[in-house]
């Protein structure tokens, strides 16, 4: 029997035959499915569609598949039918409940309209960016593997571009909340079909989970708003000895404005609310295998991060300059950066090798995915260093800022290391107390018993001084004892429960989807938020305390020599910190407590 189905314009008219059907009754319901589901695809989609096609409904398809569409031919599973036609009268077609028949149907016409003259979207390398089989560094025409599988609709999508085409144009027609999960790929298919779908109300801003706040702050979820966002910088960790850190660490700095700040230069001065972007490996042990980071053993996720961690972290402990360096983006393209980055965010996992996809692939493949006007740009690059040269070259980025670096300290383009600092301190004990070493490295290189008979000697500046530096050294005896626990702990069993404990939850925090239930995709909305606030604050109450307990514990488990040698050192910045507020209350000067 023929099913004909009038549009505007004759030449639309498709005459299709349905088979398979073992009533009238069956029929029927066929015919009704079949054009419920037509009139819901774009004109230019419903024209492309073969004049004659054959819609067959069958009872022996592999189990889990729902259809099939060759040539003008569209199979689908006559289950699906049935729970159609069994569905309560009080449920509309669309209820999504019952609507598995409806997608099916538009999944397989997707296939058939992809594989026509007007279609071929699982082929277009924009829709292949937003779905997530991104651009292979220095190896032309070729993509990574869909790693975009956390928050799917339905994993079917990452078989191959074509069913994520089919998948997603079944959500993008019948699910009113897809252009908020997936905003950028609604506005790519809207665009194309010069269609848009009705779209619910989403919720505001872009959902960011932070993997670290201070204790006591409450939940970790930022929904950030991209007005708030002034501008992006590419931010560097200059290189050291290390030889994975040989060639920096590239990262993105989002200036976010204070609360009531309009957009504008003076947010820089904000920096208590900028952010940084950054990929990472994520170690699941308790020791870094250099085997495991050069086969891909790793996960590579995007962590979102205070600014002010970030710079404790490569100026106060690894002793490393940050040079941040703004990016020449409109704002429509900030916006569209921020998008992506929340999507990779709850979406991506990744491998994360040293030499393939590090930092600087994966932060290339970010602004090239964001930013469609990137993708031409050459910017592909497998250091952070030659990633900043190409965003140069391009005229994306200007170092100029940092031609003054008096000026960009000032400016907040420049964080300098701690170790010019520690030098400077320094100075100041040398030459009260004719210290017979000429470098800082020296002197925090002394046991901190050889240190401590000159710290009784000093006047209130030079106390000052070396307070700071025996913070300093007290820092890096925490982050050798920290070296030594993990040597100690890769071949013994003690204490390796409590670490592995403490990496599950840390987990949570760089894989943000583990804190919400399945059933949900995309960018997480309300109901969700209202659940991530709750976990979120939850499980971070939990590492916090977790930390403290593995703190306390881990001492113990140190070799009696850097035991030792930590304890000695707090001694001496409890030491410093006596005699300078002695030194203050004999002058008469404000009493430290």
């Amino acid at each position: 029997m023929l099913l004909l189905l009038g549009w505007t314009a004759p030449s639309a008219v498709l005459a299709w035959e349905v088979t398979g059907t073992a009533s009238p009754a069956q029929h029927g319901a066929a015919r009704r499915l079949l054009e419920r589901s037509l009139e819901r695809l774009p004109r230019t989609w419903r024209e492309s569609l073969p004049p004659d096609g054959v819609v067959e409904w069958r009872d022996d398809l592999p189990r889990g598949v729902h259809g099939h569409a060759r040539g003008r031919r569209i199979r689908l599973d006559a289950a699906l039918l049935e729970d159609w036609m069994a569905r309560p009268a009080e449920i509309g077609a669309d209820d999504p409940a019952v609507r598995a028949a409806l997608a099916a149907a538009i999944h397989e016409l997707a296939h058939l309209y992809d594989r026509s003259p007007a279609g071929g979207l699982s082929r277009d390398p924009r829709l292949l960016d937003l779905a997530g089989w991104q651009v292979r560094p220095f190896r032309a025409g070729l993509r990574t593997r869909n790693a975009f599988g956390e928050r799917s609709p339905d994993r079917y999508e990452l078989a191959s571009p074509a069913e994520f085409v089919a998948v997603n144009l079944e959500y993008f027609l019948l699910d009113p909340e897809y252009g908020c999960r997936r905003p950028a790929l609604y506005r790519y298919f809207a665009a194309h079909f010069e269609h848009a779908p009705p779209v619910a109300g989403c919720a505001p801003g872009m959902p960011l989970l932070l993997a670290e706040i201070e204790a006591g702050a409450g939940s970790p979820l930022l929904p950030l708003d991209p007005a708030r966002v002034h501008a992006v910088d590419y931010l560097l960790a200059e290189g050291n000895a290390r030889v994975m850190s040989r060639w920096g660490h590239g990262m993105l700095r989002l200036v976010v404005c204070a609360p009531g700040r309009a957009p504008g230069p003076d947010c820089r001065l904000d920096l208590q609310h900028h952010l940084v972007l950054s990929f990472r490996a994520f170690v699941d042990d308790v020791q870094i295998s250099s085997w495991r980071g050069l086969t891909g053993s790793y996960p590579s996720r995007l962590y979102v991060l205070p600014l002010g961690q970030v710079i404790d972290e490569y100026t106060g402990v690894e002793l490393r300059g940050l040079q941040s360096i703004p990016l020449a983006l409109r704002r429509d393209e900030v916006a569209a950066l921020l998008e992506r980055a929340a999507q990779v965010h709850w979406s991506y996992d990744g491998r994360y090798t040293f030499l393939g996809n590090n930092c600087a692939v994966e932060t290339f493949k970010l602004l090239h995915d964001g930013v469609p006007r990137l993708a031409a740009a050459r910017l592909a690059s497998i250091t952070p260093t030659a990633l900043l040269r190409r965003l140069e070259r391009a005229g994306i980025a200007d170092s100029a800022v940092l031609d003054d670096l008096g000026r960009a300290q000032r400016e907040g383009h420049y964080f300098a290391p701690a170790s010019a600092r520690y030098q400077a301190m320094f100075e100041v004990a040398r030459q009260s107390l004719a210290l017979p070493q000429t470098r800082v490295e020296q002197w925090l290189d002394l046991s901190a018993s050889a240190r401590r008979p000159w710290l009784g000697e000093a006047d209130l500046r030079t106390a000052a001084a070396l307070l700071l530096l025996e913070q300093a050294a007290l820092r890096r005896q925490e982050l050798l004892a920290r070296d030594a626990l993990k040597r100690r702990l890769s071949g013994n069993d003690t204490g390796r429960g409590e670490v592995a404990g403490l990496l599950q939850l840390e987990g949570l925090f760089s894989r943000p989807a583990q804190l919400l239930p399945d059933g949900g995709y995309g960018l997480p909305q309300r109901a969700e938020r209202d659940e991530l606030a709750r976990a979120g604050a939850d499980r971070a109450r939990d590492r916090q305390q977790q930390r403290e307990r593995l703190h306390a514990a881990a001492r113990d488990w140190l070799p009696p020599q850097r035991r030792t040698e930590l304890e000695e050192t707090e001694a001496n910045a409890e030491l410093i910190s006596a005699r300078l507020r002695e030194l203050h209350r004999a002058q008469d000067g404000l009493q430290l407590r």
